[in-house]
Order: C-alpha cells, then sequence, then structure tokens
C-alpha cells in the first residue's frame, strides 16, 4: 500500500466519521438538549422548557433518537405519581469537553445578533482591527 492509499484511507475514515457526528448532533435540537442535560438529569416538562420553541412531538422523538444513540436513557419512577426523566449516559457525558468547546467557539465567532434570530458570523480579527 503506497502512502497516497493510507492518507485516502485515513481521509475517508475520518469523513465518515465526522459525517456520523453531525447527522445526529447536527440535527435540530439535539445538541440543545444534550446541553440542557450536562446540568444533570431533567424531566420531559424541564426539557421542554429548557429547550425554547421545540414542540412535544419533537422533543419526545429527539429523545427516543437520542437515547436509541446511547447518548440519553429514560429512567422510570413509577411513583405514585408516574415520573419519567432523562440523563446522560457515560457516552452522552463524554461529549461534554466537546460540547464546552462549540460553546467557547460559538461565543467567539458566533456573536448573537442585537435583534435576535440568527446569530452573525464575525470576520476574523486580524492586526490592524486587534487594534482598534
Amino acid at each position: 500500500m503506497t502512502q497516497e492509499q493510507r492518507d485516502a484511507g485515513q481521509c475517508a475514515a475520518a469523513g465518515s466519521a465526522v459525517e456520523r457526528v453531525f447527522a445526529l448532533l447536527g440535527k435540530r435540537w439535539n445538541g440543545v438538549i444534550l446541553a440542557s442535560l450536562m446540568s444533570g438529569p431533567g424531566r420531559f416538562v424541564e426539557l421542554r422548557r429548557a429547550v425554547n420553541g421545540i414542540s412535544e412531538r419533537v422533543l419526545s422523538d429527539r429523545l427516543a433518537e437520542l437515547g436509541a444513540a446511547g447518548l440519553v436513557s429514560r429512567e422510570v419512577d413509577a411513583g405514585p405519581p408516574l415520573r419519567v426523566s432523562y440523563r446522560l449516559t457515560p457516552a452522552g457525558e463524554a461529549l461534554r469537553p466537546a460540547l464546552e468547546e462549540l460553546t467557547q467557539w460559538a461565543g467567539r465567532f458566533l456573536p448573537e445578533s442585537e435583534q435576535g434570530g440568527c446569530p452573525s458570523l464575525r470576520e476574523p480579527e486580524t492586526a490592524d482591527t486587534a487594534s482598534a
């Protein structure tokens, strides 16, 4: 196997891993749900309040998807009253450093718009703009 073939294989493997990550975490709401659970377990209604704009049906679907991916577990306390809570699994908890880094990156390069809505991209600082 040539060096070129090895390099191509490594690139394909890396692309495949990135594609798998973003197929799951890039889906609307999934990252926000995981970030909401970083502070500890939450009940459905608490997550619904924490994830602004998500419908109950979509939240239910996303929690099921994250559960199937092994990132979130569903725990039922038979009560009474019956209570269901969601928590990160060890695999979900392992995302903490990545989500913290993404949060810092977004704070630096995707500042919130003063008018609300979608963030605007900021130009990278140059020597001229950094000294201004």
